[in-house]
């Protein structure tokens, strides 16, 4: 094999491509990353047995080829590398890379141990990549981090036509985003568990495209895969994940909270008073919101040593609770997420009473109404007496 590629879109596909390699991989041959040259393009990809990425790019191909190197290795040489062209040559045994005068020899992995990639499915239909990752950033945040309870790891997609919901929890809060797309097969009551991660990923770094396709293999039939691909400034980019196992939990029910007792207010005044006041809060403890007739105090305390508290301007409707709501207890940092990926001037938080959850929405308007396309439930928590 030997090729000439443009220094920047090269380093880029790499980088790329090396974000989904695993840290630590089952097998050695799995940090590796595989470079395959035909005609007038290059391909790179990763494949760990659970999710692949593959991206696409132009080059000078002067004899086509395999190589399998190391995929950490090559993504550090290449982000240093001085911005003149890259010819890369491959034997049986290395690859010489050069770039100006930097000449770099990497040892070649066995191409024959290496698992085939998945081949992507057939494109079910496709989203406004801009729109795509904004959603994906709304709901990811309440997705579980633990990996011993992979199914709160994950982003349940539910399709129906031409409407698509997205779902994550964590136990302690749920989110839910409600969006359309446009499908090119009939997609109706299918539903898929995508992690969390690569559906993140997925969605950021094909934000330079317009559009990004996604391809549902036959859930039915079990075919546990799915893929999104887009056309971006660094490529062909493709990425294909096994969907998880296990049932996820019903959410929807949760999300109707009656109105007993609202509290709108500006969402960067409280982001901000919610990040000062936390700065003093003891770990696994709550911060406490109380809420009075046209404002919402914030206290945290670290035992005897601190004490925080801050007041934010606030339109408050009490309602027909019995007894009244006056405080609430959130984890901050939940609190945070939740607040942080509203793009709203104003909040919009529903509570029906102490110890239940509080349903967070998007408010255009002071005096307008909540969108409902996305809902944010955060569990409440208790307050010490």
């Amino acid at each position: 094999m030997k090729i000439q590629l443009d220094k920047d879109v090269f380093a880029d596909a790499v980088a790329w491509a090396a974000r989904s390699l695993p840290l630590r991989p089952s097998f050695p041959i799995l940090a590796g990353l595989m470079i395959r040259a035909e005609a007038d393009v290059v391909t790179v990809s990763t494949f760990d047995y659970e999710t692949s990425a593959q991206v696409t790019i132009a080059a000078d191909v002067t004899t086509g080829g395999v190589a399998l190197v190391s995929g950490k290795l090559l993504a550090d040489i290449t982000k240093s590398l001085p911005a003149k062209p890259v010819t890369l040559s491959a034997s049986e045994s290395e690859v010489e890379l050069v770039c100006g005068s930097a000449r770099f020899v990497l040892q070649t992995l066995p191409v024959n141990e290496y698992p085939e990639l998945p081949t992507m499915p057939k494109a079910s239909g496709w989203i406004g990549s801009e729109e795509f990752s904004k959603a994906i950033s709304q709901v990811v945040v309440a997705a579980g981090r633990d990996e011993l309870l992979p199914v709160f790891t994950g982003v349940k997609i539910e399709f129906d036509g031409e409407n698509l919901s997205l779902l994550a929890t964590d136990r302690y809060r749920m989110a839910l985003k409600e969006l359309t797309w446009h499908p090119s097969v009939t997609v109706s009551d299918t539903s898929v568990l995508i992690p969390g991660k690569v559906l993140a990923d997925a969605a950021k770094s094909m934000l330079s495209s317009e559009r990004i396709t996604v391809s549902l293999a036959d859930v039915a039939a079990g075919e546990g895969l799915v893929g999104f691909e887009a056309e971006t400034s660094g490529g062909l980019r493709q990425i294909t994940t096994r969907l998880l196992d296990g049932e996820f939990p019903k959410l929807r029910h949760l999300m109707n909270i009656p109105n007993d007792l609202t509290v709108r207010t500006s969402t960067q005044d409280l982001i901000a008073a919610v990040r000062r006041v936390a700065l003093v809060a003891e770990k696994n403890t709550s911060l406490k919101m109380k809420i009075g007739t046209d404002s919402v105090t914030l206290e945290a305390a670290r035992g005897d040593q601190a004490q925080a508290s801050e007041a934010v301007s606030a339109m408050v409707d009490h309602g027909a609770g019995d007894p009244p709501l006056t405080d609430a207890g959130f984890n901050p940092h939940y609190l945070l997420d939740a607040l942080s990926v509203l793009d709203t001037p104003y909040v919009h938080m529903a509570f029906t009473g102490s110890g239940k959850p509080c349903l967070i929405t998007a408010l255009p308007d002071l005096d307008g109404e909540p969108l409902d396309d996305y809902r944010h439930v955060i569990m409440l928590m208790r307050l010490s007496s």
